[in-house]
């Protein structure tokens, strides 16, 4: 039986520019842990539902070994809001809301809820697509920091 796309959900139709695989590099840093930089691969895809699925991996440049890893799902809304859920291959689960803007192709989030951390208290993530390439920047807040900066990238579609 042959599988087709299916079309595009309504609520989905603003976002579609994220959908395929982004593959690039990216660096973290926090004031306690030593800065690093990592290769990464986004998967947008979607089902025909007013959701986009999403996962992540990310690498060691130096030798290609597995570093993190989430999935979740995207959850637009007709009115430019957003919901996002997500867990992380360290068992840490996420919440976010925000907006996306159709017009800068931009989408912002702040944690609602985080889960299952003992340290990590506060998360924002927000995307941007600049000249085809995707970019992120995800600020953290722990028990010991306040929200700063931790990981950026920038990711090319394959």
């Amino acid at each position: 039986m042959a599988t087709e796309t299916p079309p595009v959900h309504p609520f989905v139709a603003p976002l579609s520019y994220l959908l395929g695989t982004w593959r690039g590099q990216g660096e973290g840093e926090y004031p306690t842990i030593p800065s690093f930089r990592y290769g990464e691969e986004i998967r947008f895809s979607h089902s025909g539902k007013p959701v986009i699925a999403y996962t992540q991996k990310t690498w060691k440049l130096e030798t290609g070994d597995p570093m993190h890893a989430e999935s979740g799902y995207f959850r637009p809304k007709p009115d430019g809001s957003i919901e996002v859920v997500i867990a992380q291959s360290s068992g840490l689960v996420e919440v976010q809301k925000g907006a996306y803007n159709v017009d800068k192709q931009t989408i912002t989030l702040n944690s609602e809820l985080i889960g299952n951390a003992s340290k990590v208290k506060e998360t924002s993530r927000g995307f941007e697509l600049v000249d085809g390439k995707l970019s992120y920047v995800v600020h953290m807040s722990t028990t010991t920091n306040h929200l700063q900066p931790h990981l950026k990238a920038t990711l090319e579609k394959l």
